[in-house]
Formats: structure tokens, sequence, C-alpha cells
């Protein structure tokens, strides 16, 4: 039986989007949730909180998500942490970039934040978690 979805390790520069996926999942997904606004503090958040799951933001100022992708999966114990993009660019071809990177899934904006939690559960558990 695969373990529970408890720990999300959260990076969203927009702080309209964060408010929302933080009260999303805190309170209906009841997940302990790690936030970071950028990039450069992701990586250095990450590591230690040791997420199930990381959501990651496409588009953010200084270091795009693909790039911390990449960062992160050349850290110890975070390259096998699933990721899922989150992004307004969701496109095809744009999508199918970040699962070609290794991304476990692309959640396009705006998304339901009402099904936010449970769509991160199956993605989770068909990655193999």
């Amino acid at each position: 039986m695969a373990r529970e979805l408890k720990r999300i390790a959260y990076v969203e520069d927009e702080p309209d989007i964060r408010a929302v996926v933080e009260l999303v999942l805190t309170t209906l997904g009841g997940v302990e949730l790690d936030v970071s606004t950028d990039g450069a503090e992701a990586l250095r958040r990450i590591p230690a909180f040791g997420p199930d799951l990381i959501l990651l933001d496409v588009m953010m100022p200084g270091m795009h998500g693909p790039e911390v992708f990449r960062r992160l999966r050349e850290m110890p114990g975070c390259a096998v942490i699933p990721v899922v993009f989150m992004t307004a660019k969701a496109q095809r071809q744009e999508c199918d970039s970040y699962l070609d990177l290794g991304a476990a899934a692309v959640i396009p904006k705006p998304f339901d934040p009402m099904t936010l939690y449970d769509q991160l559960c199956r993605i989770w558990d068909g990655a193999g978690a």
C-alpha cells in the first residue's frame, strides 16, 4: 500500500496563487507544506525539508522552474522526488518538454483549487510513491 502524500515543497513567486495553494493544501489536504518564493530559496530549503513531492512554478524571476528542476536532480536525496510543474503556458509542446525533463506531471494554470490535492495524490501514486 502506498504511503499517504503528506509533505509537499511548493515553489511559487506570485503571492495570490501561493496563498490559494497554501490554503488548499494545508486545510483540505492536511499536508505539511514548505514554501519557497523563488528558485534559489527552493534549492536551499528542499533538501533539508525532504518532501514527498515538489510542486514547482515554471515562470519565476531569476531562476525558472526547469533550471530549479535540473539542479534538484543533481542533489543527493532530491533526484527521485516527483516534481509537478504548474504553468500558465500549458501548450502541448511546452508540457511535453517538461515531461521530457522527467517531471511527473504538468498542471495548467488556472487550476481548480478544490481538486488540487486529489490531483497531486493521483500523480504521486502514479509516480510509484
